[in-house]
């Protein structure tokens, strides 16, 4: 977990390059001057998409247009524009060099980045800490190359946390040659590369199955995916198993019986060749965190024949190689490689929607740390959605069954990423002026994206939301919670919140109640480009400062670990010490911050991981992670940590570990419940989600995902206490401090 900003961000961006050869007319869109339809061709989105991301022809560094990042919320994330190099290429060095400029940065850091997949090396300048207001200045990144390891090389810039950023002419140079003359890199292609049969379609036309038909689509379903991950054939490369699900369908379609089904799939399997027999991992039972979900295969009534040729995959020879699934080195997240997200089709065909969900449901079935969180059978849900998936009757309604389904496995950091634009439409393109939260849960107007807009509107702070064109609020909260991806419900409200005023339409009524009085009006939307997000003044604060004469507050959102020499001197005044981790770390302090406050190294966190020989088996690996060193003159005062639905995964990896320390309190309301590294996955129709790749526990097995870091106080603020303008968890750490 060291490093872990690092790993979630670059976990995020992994999308493999299939082809090992340039294709031609390959625009090389560097410079940012490739522009169609407002459009920077070849580059692409990542992150909160509560940040502002455009192609900018106002402020360049040369040519007509740069990329631009901003964010004035409290949103305590980033967002990043990203470009995958179209080859692999020979070298021992690729450099990237380009132009930043920077406006009001007070949070977190703006800086270029890059990383050679899987896990070969990465930066994202973190370490330069590049803030406040700076005009164009030229930066440069230079990585280890590895050639024969390599699957992508992606690149670009981001911003984390509040500020601007543009970005402009970008170069890349291997061995101090330019990018159009270094030598691509021939790996050799492998049969399942060069089965290209059903590029175009998978020749499967819409259809409307009978229940005979679906019960058999649920057992390919469980087989395609079993197959994927036990049969070594195919995890040596042997076989481009999506196409090979588009030559089993018609087959297990077209037949009338379960005997004529296991037939066609006997011999389906057959064809793949015969498995030698190997020696099953063994762990000690407290090893153990989650086992392979296999009844199935001897409780489905399978004939005989075809049940003792699963059973023969299943105790296989495996080796630690596989096509199609690989773990990071260190975290042990898992890579989903070699995977197409088959982005030139917004609506799959029949056989492309079903390989979607045959895809997502086994990534999860095998390698999903918390699926024993998922509180259902996860087979029922593959059985419910099979007809989900093939009903689809267009692009938006497709998506949608996919955003369904990864709601299912209540998971903070899963949800449809990268700035999906049928998703966006469908929340609505168009933003009023005002930010909504929850509180008390109900819809609170507590901030404005932009004042001037909002005084062309009624609403004001503090008014509550009860109805949105005449559709009450709770009922709006019920519809989207089944497409809202989450660990917990309140981290479902802190995600909806913003959605509830998006429209495409140009004006939405809302009903609202401010003190005793209802009322109702018409209210304006505005497109992004007419919204202006950035209107946050620039902070000179340090990340920390005194709260009275002897209370030091920390804002661990802000913390850089080159402040924590002086923050040290600082503690030895205080008599007690807030650390605020309602937000997103930008840098990582975890390891430093904790040597102030622990008398001695404690154990905060240990972990678990899947494993190519047992698909399905999850095991805690590794001794797990300490924090603190011998320090007899470690901080002795009271350690208030401050947590809500906003501290999600680092942040709450964060907690953990501050929480260790003698006299610490954590306080406040629920987090997130999403900690772990995160593994991204590619869907057909372009849709990209993640998953917590990792199991994240304290050190007595404890959970953390879902529930989250449980508060020892719990204090959630209310609407009357907004409405005062205090911050009610601050001030109730303050009245527990003061108490004593």
């Amino acid at each position: 977990m060291k490093h872990f900003f690092s790993l979630l961000f670059t976990c995020c961006l992994t999308l493999a390059i299939n082809a090992q050869a340039q294709p031609k007319n390959t625009i090389l869109n560097l410079d940012i001057e490739t522009v169609v339809d407002g459009k920077a061709v070849g580059w692409t989105l990542f992150g909160n998409e509560k940040f502002t991301a455009v192609v900018d022809s106002t402020i360049v560094h040369g040519g007509k247009y740069s990329l631009s990042i901003s964010n004035d919320s409290d949103v305590a994330n980033f967002r990043a524009w990203n470009f995958t190099l179209p080859a692999n290429y020979e070298g021992k060095r690729i450099k990237l060099s380009g132009y930043l400029k920077t406006e009001n940065v007070t949070t977190g850091f703006a800086g270029l980045w890059m990383r050679i997949d899987p896990s070969i090396d990465f930066d994202n300048m973190q370490n330069k800490g590049i803030k406040g207001t700076n005009d164009w200045q030229k930066f440069e990144i230079t990585l280890q190359m590895n050639p024969q390891e390599t699957t992508q090389i992606v690149l670009g810039g981001l911003l984390v946390g509040k500020g601007k950023i543009w970005i402009d002419d970008l170069e890349i140079h291997i061995d101090r040659k330019e990018l159009k003359n270094a030598k691509i890199f021939e790996k050799e292609k492998l049969p399942a590369d060069l089965d290209t049969e059903f590029a175009q379609g998978s020749a499967i036309a819409d259809f409307t199955p009978n229940a005979t038909q679906l019960e058999h689509l649920k057992t390919l379903g469980l087989i395609w995916g079993f197959l994927k991950y036990h049969h070594p054939a195919i995890a040596k490369g042997n076989y481009n198993w999506d196409f090979e699900l588009f030559r089993i369908t018609p087959k297990i379609l077209a037949a009338k019986t379960a005997t004529e089904r296991d037939m066609a799939l006997l011999e389906w399997i057959k064809k793949l060749g015969e498995v030698k027999e190997g020696k099953p991992e063994t762990f000690k039972p407290d090893e153990v965190k989650i086992k392979p979900d296999l009844d199935w295969l001897t409780q489905s009534g399978f004939s005989a024949e075809l049940q003792n040729q699963l059973l023969k995959i299943k105790n296989a020879d495996r080796s630690n190689k596989h096509y199609y699934i690989d773990f990071y080195a260190g975290v042990k997240n898992p890579i989903f490689q070699n995977e197409n997200a088959y982005d030139d089709r917004e609506y799959p065909d029949a056989g492309y929607r079903l390989l979607s969900l045959y895809r997502y449901w086994n990534m999860i079935q095998y390698y999903f740390p918390y699926k024993n969180l998922i509180e259902e059978d996860w087979k029922n849900v593959l059985q419910e959605f099979i007809p989900k998936a093939i009903a689809a009757k267009d692009k938006t309604d497709y998506t949608l069954t996919m955003l369904e389904l990864i709601a299912r496995i209540h998971d903070t950091h899963a949800n449809i990423w990268g700035g999906n634009k049928i998703l966006s439409d469908f929340w609505g393109k168009n933003y009023t002026a005002y930010k909504v939260k929850f509180i008390e849960e109900q819809a609170v107007v507590i901030d404005y994206y932009d004042e001037t807009l909002a005084k062309e509107n009624p609403l004001q702070k503090g008014d509550v939301i009860l109805k949105v064109n005449d559709k009450e609020v709770t009922q709006i909260v019920k519809d989207l919670l089944k497409r809202t991806p989450a660990s917990n419900y309140p981290t479902q409200l802190r995600d909806i919140g913003p959605k509830l005023l998006r429209s495409n339409d140009s004006l939405v009524t809302v009903t609202y109640q401010r003190n005793n009085e209802i009322l109702t009006h018409t209210i304006k939307t505005y497109p992004r480009s007419k919204m202006n997000f950035n209107n946050a003044a620039e902070s000179t604060e340090h990340s920390f400062k005194w709260l009275d004469q002897d209370i030091l507050y920390i804002h661990n959102g802000d913390l850089k670990k080159n402040e924590l020499p002086e923050i040290g001197k600082q503690m030895q005044k205080a008599k007690a010490v807030i650390i605020d981790d309602r937000n997103y770390p930008s840098d990582f302090p975890i390891f430093e911050l904790s040597k102030l406050l622990l008398p001695q190294r404690n154990l905060f966190v240990k972990f678990s991981n899947s494993s190519l020989k047992t698909p399905g088996l999850f095991t805690y690996f590794g001794e797990g992670t300490y924090v603190g060193s011998n320090n007899s003159d470690y901080f002795k005062g009271k350690v208030i940590i401050l947590v809500d639905e906003t501290t999600q995964s680092s942040a709450e990896y964060h907690a953990m570990a501050y929480r260790t320390a003698p006299n610490a309190t954590v306080m406040g309301s629920t987090t997130a419940g999403a900690d772990g590294n995160v593994s991204s996955i590619k869907l057909p129709g372009g849709i990209m989600t993640m998953i917590s790749g990792i199991g994240v526990y304290y050190p007595d097995g404890k959970e953390t995902q879902r529930i989250g870091i449980v508060p020892d106080i719990v204090v959630k603020p209310t609407i009357e206490g907004f409405n005062k303008g205090k911050d009610e968890v601050l001030e109730k750490a303050l009245a527990f401090i003061r108490k004593d």
